[in-house]
């Protein structure tokens, strides 16, 4: 602790059952980084014959209308665009559940996730409705709330048939992330309903969102005393791998005695830092060691020594904090380890003045 200061999605369901990346069916990859280039076709297959030049116009005009756009987010001000579609109780209900599983809206935090709720619309669908089609340009990305649909890849001039999705599933994200057509074709098999987030909101949410997380990270451990002997692209590096976790008043966010995982920084809030002295006469009574405000850190403590958590930690008030995993610290932090031990002499003359006894806090052998 311190105070200093396509498409089909990456899980492509066939006849009902996910498969995940890298496996075949019909010689064809479920996987989407594999589908977006299953219309190549090989050397054998290709002809001396030039293609018809009303073909080339339009697959020009096809490729420049989307690979010409370049989203900037220095230049965009979310505040003009946020969309709100207005929801009933009952739909929004129905929307969180079938987003909750989503994998591109894992690292989202709450205030961002509502906001994809707001963007998204509902879309109705009937048998032999086609959702998306094959070279078109990317317009929304489609979540499931129910129906069934099936999958089909243009091979050899011929639409094949590579999977289905059954009540549930994503699609549509690729061309909107990489500003390429569409992968592969979607025809509803019955009467569905799917969610819709349109592509500039999207990419706003997703692009922009993860770009002010970094910077916001990049701020925050820019003033971490610490971490001044990383280089800038360091820190960039341990940027990236935080995550962040909100915890309400009183929460435990580590408890003394745990195994350790994990170290965190404080993003917003305060977080109190209290121990228990097994020595003591009520080996039960926690007192408190310290407060974390703000750009501080804790938890580095039993990831330097390889024992377990020596004190527990309180969120007071709602706190934000950053996370960083066990192997990231490992990875990252290697030139910091030195300075965090040096830290521990610290600490236990914290504890010794506060207990009237000084715990061994040392590295385990």
């Amino acid at each position: 602790m311190s105070q200093g200061k396509e498409d089909p999605g990456h899980n492509t369901a066939v006849n009902g059952r996910f498969r995940g990346r890298g496996q075949k069916r019909a010689g064809v990859y479920a996987s989407s980084e594999q589908e977006d280039h299953m219309d190549v076709a090989s050397d054998d297959d290709i002809s001396d014959e030039p293609p018809p030049k009303r073909i080339l116009d339009s697959y020009k005009r096809r490729r420049q209308s989307v690979c010409a756009e370049r989203y900037d987010p220095d230049a965009d001000d979310e505040d003009d665009k946020k969309v709100v579609h207005p929801k009933s109780d009952g739909q929004r209900t129905r929307l969180a559940q079938a987003v909750g599983n989503i994998l591109l809206f894992k690292s989202l935090d709450p205030e961002q996730m509502q906001e994809v709720l707001d963007a998204m619309f509902e879309r109705k669908v009937t048998p032999d409705e086609h959702v998306i089609d094959q070279g078109d340009d990317g317009d929304n990305f489609y979540v499931i709330d129910s129906g069934t649909y099936n999958i089909f890849v243009k091979i050899d001039g011929t639409d094949k048939h590579v999977g289905s999705y059954d009540n549930t599933g994503s699609f549509g994200e690729l061309a909107l992330m990489y500003n390429t057509p569409r992968a592969a074709t979607i025809v509803a098999t019955s009467d569905g309903s799917l969610w819709a987030l349109d592509r500039q909101t999207f990419r706003r949410i997703l692009l922009k969102n993860a770009y002010k997380k970094r910077k916001m990270f990049e701020n925050l451990l820019d003033n971490v005393p610490m971490l001044k002997t990383l280089e800038q692209y360091e820190r960039m590096k341990v940027a990236d791998a935080l995550m962040t976790q909100i915890f309400e008043d009183g929460e435990v966010i580590i408890r003394q005695g745990d195994s350790a995982d994990c170290m965190y920084f404080v993003e917003d809030g305060v977080v109190r830092i209290a121990m228990k002295n097994k020595n003591a006469d009520d080996p039960d009574k926690e007192l408190e060691v310290t407060r974390c405000k703000q750009g501080d850190y804790f938890g580095e403590l039993a990831l330097v020594t390889n024992n377990p958590r020596a004190a527990s930690a309180y969120a007071v008030g709602k706190t934000k904090v950053a996370r960083l995993d066990v192997h990231a610290f490992e990875r990252l932090l290697g030139p910091c380890k030195e300075l965090m031990k040096r830290n521990i002499e610290l600490y236990e003359e914290q504890i010794h003045e506060i207990f009237g006894s000084k715990l061994q806090l040392q590295e385990t052998q």
